[in-house]
């Protein structure tokens, strides 16, 4: 009986050794962290269009997390313009009052297109007093990408 458990162990043991042998292609993968932020400053203009809860706490979570990542502290310059749907978060009265403000104290500029707001008949005076405007969402995200801006629609 010993002699079984011990020949069975020891199968197990070769087996699981053996399944964690890494080619060198993966071992050279495993050994990646991440790319390395060489340039003195970069630039992010992240898209809130959906007024879905769970769409404008990922935009809010994906912000965060890149104005977080260890690479990016004091190089990232981000904005986060709102039109169509994602107008919602910035209304006075929203749940995201606070997750707005935090981002306008860290830097980011938080800003609205004004055609939506025309178009929803919408009042300036409906959104949180510390919220930009500008002429067109579209217009931001064109600009700003021919400016060298990563637009990132999470």
């Amino acid at each position: 009986m010993k002699k079984a458990l011990l020949i069975l162990f020891s199968a197990v043991l070769t087996i699981t050794a053996t399944a964690q042998q890494l080619t060198p292609a993966q071992q050279e993968n495993k050994r990646f962290t991440g790319a390395v932020a060489k340039q003195k400053v970069y630039h992010a203009i992240y898209q809130m269009d959906n007024n879905d809860p769970k769409i404008i706490e990922k935009v809010l979570r994906n912000l965060n997390n890149a104005l977080n990542d260890p690479r990016l502290k004091g190089k990232l310059k981000a904005e986060l313009i709102a039109f169509s749907g994602g107008t919602d978060a910035y209304l006075k009265g929203s749940k995201y009052e606070e997750a707005l403000k935090n981002l306008v104290e860290r830097g980011v500029i938080v800003a609205q297109c004004a055609n939506t707001l025309h178009e929803r008949k919408i009042d300036k005076e409906q959104l949180y007093d510390f919220i930009a405007i500008v002429p067109s969402g579209n217009g931001e995200l064109i600009l700003r990408q021919a400016e060298g801006w990563s637009v990132i629609k999470p």
